[in-house]
């Protein structure tokens, strides 16, 4: 079957005549055997000039990447054009900004699979669309930290794991080593937590969580906020790149203007909270106890801070009331991937005069920003952001006003 391509899926497919075909761009004349509504065993006949020789070794297998066949400006126009797409089908319209891009091995948090064979170790992220799992020694996506880090999280892997359970390894670069967090490995008994302290130590790791139990600490990891230093909760959530960070704190400290009086719902452990707090009063509002900790011990510490309160609560379940806004000049809202519809609800009807939005998913971003509008807000601008290049992934950044 010969098809034209007439467009790129939310997935990074290319779609022709109600066929997905993968690995394929706009214009391109392909050729292939339909198998359901996806084409496989695919013939590029006429390659678009955005196709592009993938630059990772290892772009045909992993599953971690899917448009490095693709040009950084189709990509670009692409990532753009989901966001556009998303407000359209809210019906709203506003300044979509160009979209700011992570580089190259900037990752500085990944997830690996890993387990042990017949003949050593296998290590790396799955094979596309398969549970296999791919080496990736040469990453075009991980900071060099993190592949630097291999060769302890290999050792980890001799030692904790096995050959039919498949171990997880989550490892984020921190100013004082790796932070690892393994799981599915095997039971730490006596004798391996001393063997895993002494990986720890002579792998320069910082620490070692070791099913769901700290095990092994040799420094605490700690991260840079702002003007402080924070400890780095066992897997707390964090900004993938330290670009896409510094891109995203610009975008919301533009967002709030000279705002004096600032809540930051979903403050996480303080991302945004403890840089704003340089010029204003912060109170921060998350649901893990964890995060609230470090964001609250990062304060204490910092210096030249106005004053950083919190608030463990649940805002799915009990958002912040109308009246909780008063005297608050700015709003700083990051929900995670499910939105915040209920907190927009209630939002919708303060007096707030500035929101800044921060979103990773670009539709539920839309659906909670046509509820801010509905209440009287405008949609100023919005702003892409791409920490997740090669990905189907886009995050933003919006400001509303009043």
């Amino acid at each position: 079957m010969k098809l034209t391509i007439a467009r790129l899926g939310h997935r990074g497919d290319g779609i022709a005549e109600g066929f997905y075909a993968p690995g394929t761009l706009p214009g391109e004349e392909v050729e292939g055997e339909p198998q359901g509504d996806t084409l496989t065993d695919i013939r590029i006949l006429t390659p678009s000039a955005a196709r592009v020789k993938p630059p990772c070794p290892h772009a045909r297998t992993c599953g971690g990447c899917l448009m490095q066949h693709a040009s950084d400006a189709t990509v670009a126009e692409w990532k753009t054009g989901i966001v556009r797409g998303a407000l359209d089908g809210q019906g709203l319209s506003a300044e979509v900004r160009p979209i700011l891009t992570s580089p190259p091995r900037s990752r500085r948090r990944a997830t690996l699979a890993a387990r042990r064979t017949k003949g050593g170790i296998l290590m790396g992220f799955h094979t596309r669309a398969s549970d296999s799992i791919t080496p990736v020694p040469n990453c075009h996506l991980l900071h060099p930290d993190l592949i630097a880090a291999f060769p302890a999280l290999e050792a980890l892997v001799k030692l904790g794991g096995s050959r039919t359970v498949e171990m997880t390894l989550a490892v984020t670069r921190t100013l004082t080593g790796p932070d690892v967090v393994v799981t599915n490995a095997k039971p730490a008994d006596a004798e391996l937590q001393l063997d895993l302290a002494r990986l720890v130590e002579s792998f320069g790791m910082s620490r070692l969580t070791w099913n769901g139990e700290i095990v092994a600490q040799r420094t605490p990891p700690i991260i840079k906020l702002g003007p402080t230093r924070v400890t780095l909760p066992p897997a707390a959530f964090l900004q993938a790149t330290e670009e896409g960070e510094a891109a995203l704190l610009t975008l919301v400290r533009e967002a709030v203007g000279p705002a004096k009086k600032i809540i930051d719902l979903f403050s996480g452990l303080g991302t945004f909270a403890l840089p704003l707090a340089q010029q204003a009063e912060v109170h921060a509002v998350e649901n893990d106890v964890a995060l609230l900790t470090a964001l609250d011990k990062g304060f204490r510490q910092g210096e030249g801070l106005k004053r950083v309160t919190n608030d463990i609560r649940d805002l799915y379940r009990r958002p912040l009331e109308p009246d909780e806004f008063k005297g608050i000049d700015a709003v700083v809202i990051d929900p995670p991937r499910a939105g915040a519809e209920a907190q927009c609800h209630t939002l919708a009807q303060s007096k707030v005069a500035r929101i800044a939005m921060v979103s990773c998913n670009p539709i539920t971003f839309a659906r909670d920003a046509k509820i801010l509008i509905a209440g009287g807000y405008t949609l100023q601008w919005v702003q892409p952001v791409d920490q997740f290049r090669w990905s189907n992934h886009v995050e933003l950044a919006a400001l509303f006003t009043l």
